[in-house]
């Protein structure tokens, strides 16, 4: 059998522009390139200002959805927003980002993941500003809805970004470990300023504080982020328009049908219920023809799910995404309305998933590559249980202690852990040309998992509101813990993903795969003939 040491330097060897050390083999050298700073930066401070601008963009993407389930009374105070339509500021944001990020991730793919990351934050930062100065309610769901946009782009960029820079390894894990710990970072940080503007400062100063903070992380973003546009030109990707025109109308009436339902004059007797519901079905419907059996270069090319345990990890990571957006929304609601905490009372009672992610997101850098992926997403989803289940169960006058902080550490522990894994695990599974679509699929089961599911726990919500609003609360969040024991079985049976470990990028295997195959049977060496046929 052939040494490892020589199938790396007969065969395809990763590419290291500071060469290769002395008697080093493939695997060494496969381990090193995992931990280094890659080369597209010069400096360490380089790297810190490009992790710092993308990291900092998933907390503000969070800070827009949870701070303003905070402020949201207020608003509606303020605003004069009927009960029956205030899901819908908390909502159309998330269904504008979810119906239009694979679009952006495709413009990525076709121009450059830094191009689209720059647009989306511009764009945001401006109709985060324009926000503050709403004067009804219409303006408002037409700020939120346009603000949407920004998350859309510079989400899936963000993705393709730290997924085409950093290879399989160690120094991935951690930096995608960050990442998703800024989940709830940035849902502390929108509770917080949330809480603050509610309770001391006028209501539009959470839009401008959050625009602050979005010029501050564009400007350094400009300075650090590499560009990347002529390398993309090689790929030659085009946009599939016939998807984007079946694909984005088709999921935003379904999603508004489901979504407002509930608030309806007859329900889904209501015409313009069904027939949106029925619309948006044929498109989606004519979405899979087209993308199936007409497109040369589809949104979401079938082949992705060819990858082992890809259809029950999305269906898992759908549900999972789903159940935080009930506990986002409901947990939220239940402590101000049922509960009667202040706007800062609630604030410090989230602190934990803040603490949590950071902590989580240090100890997953360190152990993502020793511990199998299988395992840390069934305790994720573990985690989904009991965040809901915690409310589900509350009792009058709740202990913090017994009830609400264990929620807040499952929802951290579930959110934290589910994007890191999947993150990496996504990302590594397609090759370079694909990592805008990585970027958009991964934030599209965030997104439209939280529309969706939101939509559904409101409809439950609304059909036992006789019950009276703690009870509602509760059969909402009974309904989420039923969507995350989903999302536990399906992980349990049907996932398994292994320990991520320093590896060759998907574009080097199949590099090495062409290479093998080119070779004589006689002449293979043994241990890359077994890699290729496993």
């Amino acid at each position: 059998m052939t040494a490892p040491s020589e199938v790396a330097f007969s065969v395809s060897p990763p590419k290291d522009p500071a060469g290769v050390e002395e008697g080093e083999g493939m695997q060494a050298r496969i381990e090193r390139l995992g931990r280094q700073r890659p080369a597209k930066f010069k400096t360490v401070w380089t790297e810190f200002g490009f992790c710092f601008s993308l990291l900092a963009s998933m907390i503000m993407a969070e800070y827009f959805v949870s701070g303003f389930n905070v402020i949201l009374p207020t608003l509606a105070t303020a605003l004069d927003i009927p009960a029956q339509s205030q899901t819908w500021p908390a909502n159309v944001f998330s269904l504008i980002t979810g119906a239009f990020l694979l679009p952006f991730g495709r413009l990525a793919d076709i121009y450059g993941g830094c191009t689209v990351f720059m647009f989306g934050m511009i764009w945001f930062f401006l109709w985060s500003l324009i926000g503050g100065f709403s004067r009804n309610y219409l303006m408002l769901n037409f700020c939120r809805a346009l603000q949407g946009l920004g998350p859309a782009a510079f989400l899936p960029a963000g993705v393709m970004l730290l997924g085409s820079i950093y290879r399989p390894g160690p120094r991935k894990n951690l930096v995608f470990s960050l990442y998703g710990a800024c989940s709830p970072i940035g849902f502390f940080t929108g509770i917080f300023f949330g809480g603050l503007s509610g309770q001391y400062l006028p209501w539009g100063w959470y839009f401008w504080i959050g625009s602050i903070l979005l010029f501050l992380i564009s400007s350094i973003a400009f300075l650090t982020i590499p560009s990347d546009r002529y390398e993309r030109q090689a790929y030659e990707v085009k946009m599939d328009w016939l998807g984007v025109f079946t694909i984005v109308p088709g999921l935003l009436l379904v999603v508004f049908a489901i979504t407002d339902s509930s608030h309806a004059p007859d329900g889904w007797n209501t015409p313009y219920i069904y027939v949106t519901f029925v619309l948006g079905c044929l498109l989606l419907g004519g979405a899979i023809y087209v993308e199936g059996w007409i497109a040369k270069m589809p949104l979401l090319p079938f082949d992705l799910f060819k990858v082992k345990h890809m259809k029950a990890l999305v269906v898992a990571l759908f549900f999972s995404y789903g159940v935080f957006g009930i506990y986002l929304f409901y947990a939220s609601f239940y402590i101000e309305k049922v509960l009667h905490a202040t706007s800062l009372q609630t604030t410090a009672w989230y602190t934990p998933m803040a603490a949590g992610g950071i902590f989580l997101a240090t100890a997953g850098g360190f152990l993502l590559h020793l511990l199998p992926g299988t395992a840390l997403m069934i305790i994720s989803a573990t985690g989904y249980v009991v965040c809901v289940l915690m409310f589900a169960i509350m009792p009058e006058n709740p202990n913090y202690w017994a009830y609400i902080f264990p929620a807040m550490i499952g929802a951290t522990v579930g959110v934290d852990i589910t994007y890191s894994v999947s993150n990496i695990f996504i990302t590594t599974s397609m090759p370079r040309k694909r990592q805008g679509l990585a970027g958009a699929l991964i934030n599209c089961l965030v997104f439209l998992g939280i529309s969706v599911f939101l939509g559904f726990a409101d409809i439950v919500a609304t059909a036992t509101s006789h019950l009276g609003l703690k009870e509602s609360y509760k059969v909402a969040c009974w309904f989420g813990v039923g969507c995350a024991g989903v999302s536990l079985l399906l992980l349990v049976g049907f996932v398994k993903i292994d320990k991520a470990k320093s590896d060759l990028t998907t574009d080097e295997k199949a590099e090495l795969e062409a290479e093998v195959n080119m070779m004589p049977v006689a002449s293979r060496p043994d241990e890359v003939e077994t890699r290729r046929e496993s």
